[in-house]
């Protein structure tokens, strides 16, 4: 297994959308554990293909306390979202230390593909449906700052790019 690199928003890659699988072979199931073990070192609950420049339909979660929950999604779609919705504080590996509250479905439907390309379909709510409706989000090369205000949004590109070029000149300076 290796830990892949996450891009940082506002990269333009992770606007790209990604394609579906075209088949659930051992270069998916690699990618899927290389992407597990880059979420859980992160720490993160949730990471998409998009966010670590693989540009195909596939997703890690695991919500749990202890990270022994993994749900792996592959080819995932929302069926079903329902009229009612909440506001979780979300933030994101492609966005660090940037948290803001979403509003999104309380409800989901998902159906996807397992490691084994098996289909398989469950509801959701709570924070795993936050999660699940937030990487897909990424897949269609949207991040979550953009359900956030227009200043909000320059504000962390502003931060985030200062951020970056600090980082920059101390590599150089090693």
């Amino acid at each position: 297994m290796a830990l892949l690199p996450i891009l940082q928003y506002p990269d333009p890659r992770l606007h790209k959308v990604a394609a579906p699988v075209q088949q659930v072979d051992e270069r998916i199931r690699q990618l899927v554990r290389d992407m597990a073990q880059t979420m859980y070192e992160a720490p993160g609950v949730g990471l998409a293909a998009t966010q670590v420049d693989v540009h195909e339909r596939v997703v890690v979660i695991d919500i749990s306390d202890e990270g022994n929950d993994l749900h792996v999604l592959i080819n995932p779609e929302i069926t079903w979202k329902s009229e009612d919705k909440q506001v979780y504080e979300e933030g994101c590996l492609s966005v660090p230390g940037v948290y803001d509250e979403v509003e999104r479905a309380a409800k989901i439907h998902v159906r996807a593909l397992n490691e084994q390309g098996e289909p398989f379909e469950f509801d959701a709510e709570g924070l795993l449906a936050v999660c699940v409706q937030h990487e897909l989000d990424h897949l269609l090369g949207k991040v979550f700052v953009e359900y956030l205000s227009g200043l909000k949004q320059n504000r962390i590109r502003t931060r985030l790019r200062k951020q970056q070029r600090e980082a920059e000149r101390e590599l150089d300076q090693v």
